[in-house]
């Protein structure tokens, strides 16, 4: 090498610095005006919760290890909070949302800027606001490309599409809310689903609105999709072709082949399919998968069409794909438990093998006395959810800020590392003794480098069902799962300690168990709660504490100047 191309180099290397640590000095900043909005569903005109008049919100575009800015300008007449879903907010869970676990509402008037701290995660996630049910309409997509110069570990698609699912009801959301939590029975259902804001042309009044992608024959495509429904697991599919998930929850997994798919709420699953189908048009449609037949729910399906280029205009349907029926929960269970991380050189896992801290937390659906038994809960008692027959019971003031500064009566660190009452889990025939829960604000506390094994064990009290667990602050690896109760002599000998996916929200079967590890390496306080909203409004969630560790960057990092004062 000549000493002048020798000195090119070496200031294309001082400017490639220079932008960086511009970059890293002047993060990329996004503007969301919370706000109200008017729009048309279902041949009805209502006023909805938005971020910038959009629903679903903007798309956040970023790379791996990126760290970005969202001024948050509070417009509406509630308390709002946004939580970044996926993002571990490594040090920093002063942006990570919950409302009165890490932070108290943004006032109406107020703003926030929250720094949105990226690390490993890569693909599709998503964000959304976690105080009432203000989610329902206040969402949106998180895309995360792999660093520059680092490809996909899959061919590169030709176009990705956004397909976030969510509910629409006629009703205020916010209605739905106080009349169930008020009337101590379920909320209504939801009138429609829908595929990017639009409920397909099952329903009335929206054909002509009905999502459409263009498609060229013989390209592959992504789909980043996320299910942001408040209530429902979704199965969906595309007419005639084959779908491969190559990723889950902001990480990747190894490719799987299906002609269907189910997404949990609160998951993201990055999928893949090839346009090799005749010329035509195609429906992509997405519809409940629902366990428990003494619910109601909104048991309709949402659509969006897939037409391929070259399409002329005809008077038939697009092809409808064949999707499980409405129960399968065998059809659910597989494909959720067919996911593998990458586990190759380019993309690593860590499982942790010696586990330090072992948990089994039950999931239940219960019961609390009403007045007069006047209440539309099971036996005119009202409904309730807990976490080892606890109901979670948060205060006016956040726990993150009592935390951190020391502040007493706020919360209590006694949450029980296994129930407080063994039975049998799922028998069809639990003692009604059994389905009254405790109201506390009890955390479990971790200290750093802490390598916990978590059971998360599903029950028959009053009713079970499936639940999507979420935990803020980390991905788990999710080692092992199965119906019935967990036998910790015999099934520890079937994990996936190999090739575990690596996930955020994860679906525990009905009356089943799931098994996950994680190392509590992220200090801070961290929310792990059921994604469905009815359950989390029940207090079907809890807390866990990583404390401080004692070396360079293992500290939680100060709050920013405008946290959201609790009033």
């Amino acid at each position: 090498m000549n000493e002048g191309m020798g000195l090119k180099i070496a200031g294309f290397l001082i400017i490639l610095g220079f932008i960086h640590s511009q970059a890293t000095l002047n993060p990329k900043t996004y503007d969301y005006e919370v706000k109200e909005a008017n729009f048309t569903r279902l041949c009805k005109n209502k006023t909805i919760l938005t971020v910038n008049g959009e629903f679903p919100g903007p798309t956040i575009y970023a790379r791996r290890g990126d760290t970005l800015v969202v001024n948050v300008y509070n417009k509406g007449n509630l308390g709002i909070t946004i939580h970044w879903h996926g993002v571990k907010q490594p040090r920093y869970p002063w942006s990570d949302g919950p409302e009165f676990i890490t932070q108290c509402p943004i006032q109406p008037g107020a703003n926030f800027s929250q720094k949105i701290i990226l690390s490993d995660e890569e693909g599709t996630i998503w964000w959304h606001a976690h105080s009432d049910w203000s989610r329902a309409t206040v969402h949106g997509l998180i895309v995360i490309w792999p660093k520059v110069g680092r490809p996909y570990p899959f061919p590169k698609p030709y176009v990705e599409y956004p397909i976030i699912l969510a509910e629409w009801w006629r009703q205020d959301v916010e209605a739905v809310l106080l009349d169930f939590m008020k009337t101590g029975g379920d909320p209504n259902t939801s009138d429609a689903l829908t595929v990017n804001g639009q409920p397909g042309d099952l329903y009335p009044c929206s054909s002509s609105e009905t999502t459409k992608f263009i498609l060229e024959h013989g390209k592959t495509y992504m789909l980043r999709m996320v299910n942001a429904a408040m209530n429902l697991f979704l199965f969906f599919g595309i007419a005639g072709h084959e779908i491969t998930v190559v990723g889950t929850d902001g990480a990747y997994t190894k490719p799987l082949k299906s002609h269907y798919g189910v997404i949990s709420p609160g998951q993201s699953i990055d999928v893949l399919f090839k346009a090799d189908q005749p010329i035509g048009q195609y429906y992509f449609a997405a519809r409940p998968y629902n366990s428990q037949p003494a619910i109601s729910f909104d048991n309709t399906t949402t659509t969006a069409i897939f037409e391929y280029k070259g399409y002329k205009n005809s008077s038939s349907k697009p092809a409808f794909p064949h999707l499980p029926k409405v129960n399968d929960t065998g059809a659910s269970v597989n494909f959720t438990g067919s996911f593998r991380s990458l586990a190759s050189r380019a993309h690593p896992i860590d499982v942790p093998m010696k586990i330090t801290r072992n948990f089994l937390y039950t999931i239940s659906i219960n019961t609390l006395p009403c007045p007069g038994n006047t209440c539309l809960g099971p036996r005119g008692l009202r409904f309730a959810a807990s976490v080892n027959n606890i109901t979670f019971d948060p205060k006016s003031i956040s726990i993150l800020n009592a935390y951190y500064g020391r502040i007493n009566g706020v919360y209590g660190d006694d949450f029980p590392r296994f129930p407080p009452e063994l039975f049998n889990f799922t028998s069809s025939n639990i003692s009604r003794s059994l389905e009254t829960p405790l109201n506390s604000t009890e955390v479990q506390v971790l200290n750093y480098g802490d390598t916990v094994q978590l059971v998360i064990q599903g029950t028959n009290v009053v009713a079970g069902i499936d639940h999507p667990m979420h935990l803020h602050g980390h991905s788990f690896y999710v080692v092992g799962w199965g119906l019935g109760n967990y036998n910790k002599s015999r099934d520890p000998l079937n994990f996936n300690l190999v090739d575990p996916p690596l996930q955020q929200t994860i679906a525990v079967p009905k009356n089943g168990w799931t098994a996950i590890r994680f190392k509590a390496d992220n200090p801070g306080v961290w929310l792990m709660h059921c994604h469905l909203e009815r359950h989390i409004s029940w207090g079907m969630e809890t807390v866990f504490i990583t404390k401080n560790g004692v070396g360079a960057g293992e500290s939680l990092l100060p709050p920013p100047p405008d946290m959201p004062p609790c009033t």
